[in-house]
């Protein structure tokens, strides 16, 4: 490593060992890296030679220009941001560039200050005597000893030189720089790479071992302004000096300094078009004054096309909005405002981010005439920190969320349960024989299945649940706001639980070949982990555990009682489904009668005798069928049986007058083709349809009401009757009752039961007779089971009765030998 002594950007120490705020910095990544530096010494313009020659290997402090690119490498990110300086003697006059005019100016041989002074002053035609020096502190001591008028040197070694020297800094600033480390061409690209990322990722840092060099050094930089943009404000304020120097220059030599004012103003605009920052001026209407290049590339326009426009020219109405509001608070209170702004033009496209600092202009009475805007573009940098979130939140495998984002939603899911008293469940799903796909076909065909398995799991989600990957082949779904009945929420866990392994199931298809999998699931509700999520995802475990010593491709709950509940609701479902597909299940009857003990109808009600199980009540097995789907085939079997039994009454006259009233679930009345399965089986048995009755609940009467009085008119149409079940316990209003194609109304048995006793009850009784009558719809009575109620109704004006007092439920051959 090169080292010229330019403290405090780089020095070596007393034992020769390179030191100062760049020597820090590379000895921090030497350390990092297993670096070994040696250190060369050598005067500045030597040490240029010999990096180009390729003498030595690195060399920090230069700072880029267009031939040194040429001729070394850089890297990307700067170490540090410097400017030049001119120094003097402290009665030495030094107000611009301008008064180095006959003065004998001391210059680093071969720096960047040389190169720039020396096009400057023969721009401006200046007589300077040049008194270069092979080191910075010779060139101090010129000035010092007499031997030299100025110096220019950057500002981190030139104030401590001046100090020491006795000499003044003056107010003359010039040549911001970016100071790089250099390798000859072509060789160490490995090392500028790495340089370039320790430096990237330190000064995002504002604790890093950068910023902790810096203040060893006492040098303070902006962590939260970018550093260039001071630069900016300082080239601004550089131009605005320089202009009014060019002015009084220009009442003497008008001739001679109109061309190079010219040019001088192309120089500047060249430096304000090249600044990789949006740079902007306008006036009191908010109108574009001036606009750098980097503007014009933004909107598409050119700078004639833009100035005296406003941003509702360019930008959205939103954009504009925001824009306004703070052009406002700078042009009336004269405040000065730094924030982040959003941009998106009227075209469309991509929104861009931006840091904007935005300042007032003043005239010379101190009145506010314009702003002044500087905005730097921080899109990338915002992406940058968008996929930095996914990264850490997300897996990048499946895309879903990760461990940390999984457990930190569990735990709020837990407290807001806890809160509103609703239950929830989680299920952990593990790939079953992922391991044997794993070692036999590639960790490539185990990452394709979890992709697939993933896609698979999200498929149906509503956005209330919550799906991610635990871990390497566990994926975990939280349930939330299942309500606080505990069994609707176990039914629908365990609804969900099934559809997954489901779907886990199906083959798989794989660029190695088709694939047969499926998964285990661990069922736990979140009351069963009072509040923990450890404890829960431990019960879950152990219910996954417990799925797979059962064979796997099943599903297991931590609750011993719910899991015998759901073992036997599955046990249910598949005994009625070969009950349903070995035609075992049974039509039993009860009749109706009317006020003379006559027996005008019979309701149809399902049995089903289990060779296992033995008689199950309907309350047991129509829960089952309804939550497992199964009740559409079991009401089409009972409609078909009930058509069958009213073609067989035809040939018997105590019978062939009777009506047969068959109950039809919401879910089976919703069926798209419920219909034609009825037209079907009416012209399989030719049936009169006067004689079948559709007994409905007021549940269908909830949702999609004109959808429900449209298929009851259709069959209304065909001859079929309808007749409201259980009516006074649901939602039917009044104004749906007029419009509902009804024979009659059955009211419920819990009016019935207690109507002796409590007067509520025959209120509601006598209410029910009463609107039967005037909606011309006979009123049966259900559950009569005495005597004494069976009066007390007909005195109520109860037109039909149906109980166990006139007939328990039966199977049809007791009633055709009965009647």
């Amino acid at each position: 490593m090169g080292v010229y002594n330019n403290p405090p950007k780089i020095l070596t120490d007393e034992q020769g060992n390179i030191s100062g705020i760049q020597g820090d910095i590379l000895s921090e990544v030497a350390k990092r890296e297993g670096w070994q530096l040696e250190t060369v010494e050598c005067h500045w313009e030597l040490c240029l030679r010999w990096i180009e020659q390729g003498e030595i290997d690195i060399l920090p402090d230069v700072a880029w220009t267009e031939t040194r690119e040429s001729a070394m490498d850089f890297h990307q990110v700067p170490a540090l941001m410097s400017w030049s300086q001119l120094y003097g003697t402290k009665n030495q006059k030094l107000s611009s560039l301008l008064d180095l005019q006959d003065k004998r100016l001391a210059v680093l041989q071969g720096s960047v200050q040389q190169s720039y002074l020396e096009n400057l002053v023969s721009n401006f035609e200046l007589r300077v005597t040049w008194v270069p020096q092979k080191n910075i502190a010779e060139s101090f001591r010129a000035v010092s000893e007499g031997r030299a008028d100025v110096v220019a040197s950057n500002q981190y070694i030139g104030e401590k030189l001046a100090s020491e020297l006795n000499l003044s800094s003056s107010p003359v600033m010039f040549l911001p720089n970016k100071l790089f480390y250099v390798t000859p061409p072509g060789r160490h690209s490995g090392v500028l790479s790495t340089l370039d990322r320790y430096l990237q990722n330190w000064k995002r840092d504002p604790d890093s071992p950068y910023y902790l060099i810096l203040e060893k050094w006492s040098i303070q930089q902006a962590r939260s302004i970018p550093a260039y943009v001071w630069w900016l404000v300082a080239a601004l304020v550089s131009g605005l000096l320089l202009a009014l120097v060019i002015s009084q220059l220009l009442r003497r030599r008008v001739s001679r300094i109109g061309a190079h004012l010219r040019a001088t103003e192309t120089r500047l605009t060249t430096i304000l078009n090249s600044v990789d920052a949006f740079i902007f001026i306008k006036d009191k209407e908010r109108r574009y004054r001036y606009v750098n290049q980097k503007v014009c590339d933004l909107l598409g326009y050119s700078e004639e096309q833009i100035i005296g426009s406003t941003d509702e020219s360019f930008f959205d109405p939103h954009t504009c909005a925001v824009l306004a509001e703070a052009d406002i608070r700078v042009l009336e209170t004269g405040e000065r405002i730094t924030n982040e702004e959003s941009t998106l033009l009227t075209g469309g496209g991509t929104e861009i981010t931006s840091t904007s600092v935005k300042l007032p202009l003043r005239d010379t009475r101190g009145n506010i005439y314009a702003l002044c805007g500087i905005a730097t573009d921080i899109s990338e940098y915002r992406q940058t920190q968008q996929k930095l979130h996914q990264l850490a939140y997300f897996d990048p495998l499946t895309e879903l969320p990760n461990r940390r984002l999984l457990l930190d939603r569990l735990h709020k899911a837990l407290m807001h349960a806890k809160t509103s008293g609703s239950e929830g469940a989680i299920l952990l799903i593990d790939l079953d024989n992922f391991k044997t796909l794993n070692d036999t076909q590639g960790h490539a065909a185990g990452d394709q299945l979890l992709r697939q398995a993933a896609a698979r799991l999200g498929e149906g989600l509503h956005g209330k649940e919550t799906l991610g990957r635990l871990s390497a082949d566990e994926f975990l779904l939280v349930l939330e706001g299942l309500g606080k009945n505990m069994d609707d929420a176990v039914n629908f866990a365990t609804s969900q639980a099934r559809t997954l392994l489901e779907k886990m199931s199906q083959p798989y298809v794989l660029n190695s070949g088709p694939f047969s999998g499926s998964a285990s699931v661990g069922v736990v509700m979140f009351s069963d982990a009072k509040g923990s999520v450890e404890t829960l995802l431990k019960e879950a475990d152990l219910a996954l555990c417990d799925a797979k010593d059962a064979g796997r491709n099943t599903m297991r709950f931590y609750n011993p009682v719910m899991q015998t509940k759901v073992n036997h609701q599955s046990q249910m479902e598949a005994a009625l489904r070969r009950a349903l597909e070995g035609d075992n299940l049974q039509l039993h009857l009860q009749p109706q009668f009317d006020e003379g003990h006559k027996v005008f109808a019979m309701e149809a009600l399902l049995r089903w005798q289990d060779p296992d199980m033995g008689w199950v009540s309907p309350a047991d097995f129509i829960p089952v069928a309804e939550s497992s789907g199964q009740i559409v085939p079991l009401g089409e079997w009972v409609m078909q049986k009930a058509c069958q039994l009213l073609a067989g009454w035809q040939h018997h006259a105590a019978m062939k007058e009777l009506i047969l009233a068959v109950n039809i679930s919401a879910r089976q009345f919703y069926h798209p083709h419920f219909v034609e399965h009825i037209q079907s089986c009416i012209a399989h048995t030719g049936i009169d349809p006067h004689y079948l009755e559709l007994e409905i609940t007021e549940s269908l009467l909830i949702d999609d009401l004109e959808n429900t009085i449209n298929k009851m008119n259709l069959l209304r149409g065909m001859g079929i009757r309808f007749s409201l079940d259980d009516f006074g316990t649901g939602y039917a209003s009044l104004g749906y009752l007029k419009r509902l194609p009804l024979s009659s109304l059955k009211i419920d048995q819990t009016f019935v039961r207690d109507l002796l006793s409590d007067p509520n009850d025959e209120a509601i009784v006598s209410t029910i007779v009463a609107l039967g009558k005037s909606l011309e719809l006979k009123v049966i009575a259900e559950g009569v089971e005495t005597l004494e109620q069976e009066e007390r109704l007909k005195a109520l004006k109860c037109q039909a009765f149906q109980g166990y007092y006139f007939g328990r439920p039966a199977p049809a051959e007791h009633w055709l030998e009965t009647l």
